[in-house]
C-alpha cells in the first residue's frame, strides 16, 4: 500500500492506524499548496480531489476520505474498531462526527484572520472537544481498546494545541496517554512532528474527511 500524507494534517490518523495494524505501506509527502509529491509529480493527476489522504491499495486501487481509508483499515484489522452487535456502527458514527463535526469546525484556522471568527471557532472547536471528552470511556473513546477513531482524534487535538484552544484535564490526560504510544511515536517522527506537543500544522484545510 501506499500513503499520500502531509504532515500533521489528518492523514496523520492513517499512519498511526497502519501502524497499529501492523500493515507495511510507502508513504509519499505532497506539498498541499503545490500539489507535487516529494519526487516530483503533479498530485493532481493521481488524485484529482487535490487533497490528503490516499490510499493505494496493492493491487492498485484508490481510497480517498479520511473517513472511509480509517473504515478501510479497521476492517483490515478488527480489533482497531470497537466490539459488540453495534460495534461497526458506533466507528461510523463517531468517524462521521470527528469528520463533520470536529474537524471542520477548524477551518476558520487557515481561511480568516478576523480575530472575531477566530474567537467563535475556538468557541466551537471547544465545545465539541467538551463532547468528546464526554465520550472517552476509561481509556480511549470505546474503552481500554484503542481504535482508528482516537487516531483522528488525536490529531484533531494537536491542532487545538497549536491553535491555543483550551482542552480540560480529562482530554489533556487523553492526549498524553495517545501520545504516548509507540505507533503515534512512530508517526510523528517520521513525520517530522516530534516533540508531540510540537506546534505544526497543515497549511491548509484542503485534507479529506
Amino acid at each position: 500500500m501506499k500513503l499520500y500524507y502531509a504532515p500533521g494534517a489528518c492523514s496523520l490518523s492513517g499512519r498511526i492506524s497502519l501502524h497499529e495494524a501492523g500493515l507495511s505501506a510507502d508513504f509519499k509527502r505532497v506539498d498541499i499548496g503545490t500539489k507535487v509529491t516529494e519526487d516530483g509529480y503533479d498530485y493532481l493527476a493521481i488524485n484529482p480531489k487535490g487533497y490528503v489522504p490516499l490510499l493505494v491499495l496493492d493491487d492498485g486501487e484508490t481510497v480517498t476520505e479520511n473517513t472511509a481509508i480509517l473504515e478501510l483499515i479497521a476492517d483490515r484489522h478488527p480489533d482497531l474498531a470497537p466490539g459488540g452487535l453495534l460495534g461497526r456502527t458506533r466507528l461510523i458514527e463517531m468517524l462521521s462526527w470527528l469528520s463533520t463535526e470536529l474537524h471542520v469546525a477548524f477551518k476558520p484556522f487557515w481561511h480568516s484572520e478576523d480575530e472575531t471568527e477566530l474567537a467563535k471557532a475556538a468557541e466551537a472547536v471547544g465545545r465539541r472537544l467538551e463532547m468528546a471528552s464526554e465520550q472517552i470511556n476509561e481509556l480511549y473513546l470505546f474503552g481500554p481498546r484503542f481504535t482508528v477513531a482516537d487516531a483522528y482524534l488525536f490529531v484533531m487535538l494537536r491542532w487545538a494545541r497549536a491553535f491555543g484552544v483550551p482542552m480540560s484535564p480529562q482530554m489533556e490526560g487523553y492526549f498524553e496517554r495517545v501520545a504516548k504510544r509507540e505507533t503515534v511515536q512512530r508517526a510523528l517522527a517520521e513525520e517530522g512532528l516530534l516533540p508531540p506537543l510540537a506546534s505544526l500544522v497543515p497549511t491548509s484545510l484542503e485534507v479529506g474527511q
